[in-house]
């Protein structure tokens, strides 16, 4: 089996000191820092900003993973290109835009990583097409919106028929919600590149960040 990625979900860190929280998750080993922005609109929430964004960008040599939930990215993607750097990943939910690959257009030219986000409700027929041009897919097996969410099982389904297709288009495949043990256990042989970890296995648990993400990687498969 491929060695999986852990990333850091961010937006569950403690923010009374964010540089403590990314210096202590990067010396203990975390792979890169997803980053969620929210509007209020496309998603009932607010949470991480651009600043915040950049606040992390200057303080880790790791990649971002910067999840855009947000109504017509097309429109602001470039303030969230002009902080990053080779490495980093944005991803856009196709639902929240008329012309997706457009967006993801963007992306490419500025020699980022371009990546699809998608939600529970939104099938893999719709996005059939995009999966030629993204090199990763972020797959929600949570309503996007709010940490803290259970697993829905149906969003097995979607699993298999993306790793029917990954090899041929040539993506890789993320893990974001409700991610427990079980779930790596489980998913990561069956082709599951990366996971992002939020309240349930890394954040919250008064234990060094170091000690859980070598736990996690020690898990038995």
């Amino acid at each position: 089996m491929e060695k999986f990625e852990l990333l850091a979900s961010m937006m569950c860190a403690d923010y009374r000191n964010l540089e403590k929280e990314v210096n202590e998750l990067d010396s203990g080993g975390i792979d890169s820092f997803h980053i969620d922005i929210m509007d209020g609109r496309y998603v009932p929430n607010y949470a991480m900003s651009l600043n915040d964004m950049r606040c992390i960008r200057s303080l880790t040599e790791k990649p971002l993973d910067v999840h855009l939930m947000v109504e017509h990215p097309n429109n602001t993607v470039e303030l969230f290109i002009k902080p990053l750097k080779e490495g980093d990943t944005i991803y856009i939910h196709p639902e929240a835009e008329y012309h997706p690959s457009t967006t993801l257009q963007k992306i490419i030219n500025a020699g980022i990583t371009p990546g699809i986000a998608i939600n529970p409700g939104t099938s893999v027929e719709t996005i059939y097409e995009m999966l030629r041009i993204v090199d990763k897919v972020l797959v929600m097996a949570v309503n996007p919106g709010n940490a803290g969410q259970m697993f829905m099982p149906y969003v097995h389904k979607k699993f298999e028929k993306l790793f029917e297709l990954k090899d041929e288009m040539g993506f890789d495949i993320y893990w974001d919600g409700a991610c427990g043990a079980d779930k790596i256990q489980k998913y990561a042989p069956l082709g599951v590149r990366g996971f992002v970890l939020g309240t349930t296995l890394l954040f919250g648990k008064n234990r060094p960040y170091g000690e859980t993400l070598e736990a996690i990687r020690r898990l038995e498969f």
